[in-house]
């Protein structure tokens, strides 16, 4: 089969049985295609370890990153899954490959302090103020990815259980409590702002809306919180990711099960989860080092 009907036959295969959006199948293809340009179209079945190896070797004389790399072998991988799985193949050229090391970057975290000042600093005076308190409020409890904010709907919302049920990555669905004051300000949301808009043909069952009834943009909550740290004068890079940080290393350094904060989070495995006790370790560090008379000090 030609390299043409081999990548039809994987998009189909990543976008039905594997459920992954767009953007990923993207990476997907690009992944394979650089391989196909490195062979110069040989027949996929001709490739072995040492092609894919020499792949590689050529990846990291161009001065390609070590994450970059990773991603690259992860979307290789896949697609060798997918050819054995369909009996294109025999024999995996992938099998004994390796991903490069690379250096965990720490992700930005505010304190706790920080979180209220900037959720606390929506101006309730505006019409749209108690909507961006309710999301910030929202982002804060539950840990969500900015996508799973602007997505969600009324239908998703079990109050009565204090419960969202939310469909993340590769449309994986999971459960995420909610907090009393989470729901208490999107109820005021609904009393004072939604309950009286006049809602966008398409957009009923979306909790938050924006003024034409519509359901509000990922960009617009990075403006919320932007502007709100810009007044209150917090130099970190703040975004909605910087919350769903934050969530997650707050619940870690109060003791939290770190099975519990993977399955709040939605993260496929537990090693990415486990980043936050690294955070968590790094300031016991700073901790020691500030205030113990013998750690480190002249």
């Amino acid at each position: 089969m030609s390299w043409a009907g081999i990548k039809k036959g994987f998009d189909i295969y990543l976008r039905l049985e594997k459920s992954l959006s767009e953007a990923t199948r993207s990476a997907y293809f690009k992944d394979v295609s650089k391989l196909e340009q490195f062979t110069e179209s040989v027949p996929v079945s001709s490739i072995t370890h040492e092609t894919i190896t020499s792949f590689l070797k050529s990846l990291h004389e161009l001065g390609l990153e070590a994450t970059s790399q990773s991603r690259i072998i992860s979307g290789l991988k896949g697609f060798f899954s997918y050819l054995i799985l369909e009996k294109l193949i025999s024999t995996d050229p992938m099998e004994f490959i390796e991903m490069p090391r690379t250096s965990r970057k720490l992700p930005d975290v505010l304190s706790i302090a920080e979180v209220v000042s900037i959720i606390e600093h929506c101006d309730l005076s505006k019409p749209e103020g108690t909507r961006n308190r309710a999301i910030l409020e929202t982002l804060y409890s539950c840990g969500l990815r900015v996508s799973e904010l602007t997505e969600l709907k009324i239908s998703q919302m079990r109050t009565s259980d204090q419960l969202l049920r939310i469909i993340g990555k590769g449309n994986k669905e999971r459960f995420v409590p909610i907090g009393e004051e989470a729901t208490k300000w999107i109820q005021h949301y609904f009393e004072h702002m939604r309950n009286h808009m006049k809602l966008s043909p398409g957009h009923e069952d979306f909790v938050f809306l924006n003024r034409r009834g519509k359901k509000l943009s990922r960009m617009y909550i990075f403006t919320i919180i932007r502007e709100n740290c810009v007044a209150l004068g917090i130099q970190k890079q703040v975004s909605p990711h910087t919350f769903r940080h934050s969530f997650a290393t707050h619940l870690v350094e109060a003791g939290a099960d770190l099975r519990a904060v993977q399955e709040m989070l939605g993260h496929a495995s537990i090693t990415t989860t486990e980043i936050y006790t690294h955070i968590d370790r790094s300031r016991l560090k700073e901790e020691i080092q500030l205030f113990h008379p013998r750690y480190g000090k002249n």
